[in-house]
């Protein structure tokens, strides 16, 4: 039998690419996509030169053209995707008065509407199968708004209702939808130029204070692991010293 396809849309270096190795070690062959397609060489290299199976795709997540070019290529390329993981991001920060129109369509672009067209093309191929699981990566912008975060947390939160209006339509037809809200700093190199901005230096934080992004892969992959008796739609995921 040929290995389950899982699709990361949003293939990025750090979370992005945890989740791959994730599933690739799981036996799944992995095809990742992102705006930036040559950046994705050297994971498909590591991937393959620890045996496993990956596929790489240049694609825009906001365009519909390009989305449904990209889960047509990998069903008739490569195999009926088995799981798909949403992971695009656009996290931005603009005080209101200097948020401009661009600024907010182009982040509800990215965290919103692509997440609308993966998902939608998702389950075009998935319910006919009778089976699938579609994951939404969100963060504490899902949840609620914070100064300076109005186009983030919009979009996130728009995504979050996406999912949940998702995973109650399609659960019945046996595809699990479910959204992760990211309620902390992920280590990685943007988070930590955040922080020295900030005037703090990541590397004189106490250990486990930074997630991991391959303990969050780590949740990914738990996830698609739930049997359908006990599916849970959200999931939030903060060390263990993270105020909330």
């Amino acid at each position: 039998m040929s290995a389950p396809v899982a699709l990361i849309v949003g293939a990025g270096d750090y979370i992005g690419a945890a989740i791959a190795r994730r599933f690739a070690r799981g036996g799944f062959t992995v095809c990742l996509g992102r705006r930036n397609g040559d950046k994705l060489l050297p994971l498909v290299e590591d991937i393959q030169s620890e045996g496993g199976l990956a596929h790489g795709y240049a694609m825009d997540a906001r365009d519909e053209d390009s989305v449904v070019d990209l889960f047509a290529r990998v069903e008739s390329e490569v195999g009926p995707i088995e799981v798909v993981i949403f992971n695009v991001g656009g996290n931005v920060r603009f005080p209101i008065r200097d948020t401009t129109a661009r600024v907010f369509r182009k982040v509800w672009e990215m965290a919103c509407f692509a997440g609308f067209l993966t998902g939608r093309e998702a389950a075009r191929h998935m319910a006919p199968r009778g089976r699938g699981s579609i994951f939404f990566t969100g963060a504490s912008a899902s949840m609620r708004g914070n100064p300076g975060f109005a186009a983030f947390a919009a979009g996130k939160a728009g995504l979050r209702a996406l999912a949940q209006s998702m995973a109650k339509e399609l659960g019945p037809q046996n595809i699990h939808v479910a959204h992760l809200v990211i309620d902390a700093g992920v280590d990685t190199a943007f988070v930590r130029e955040r922080m020295q901005q900030a005037g703090r230096d990541p590397d004189t934080l106490p250990p486990d204070t930074l997630m991991s992004p391959d303990s969050v892969a780590e949740a990914y992959w738990m996830l698609h692991q739930q049997t359908r008796d006990a599916w849970s739609f959200e999931l939030d995921l903060r060390p263990f010293g993270e105020r909330w």
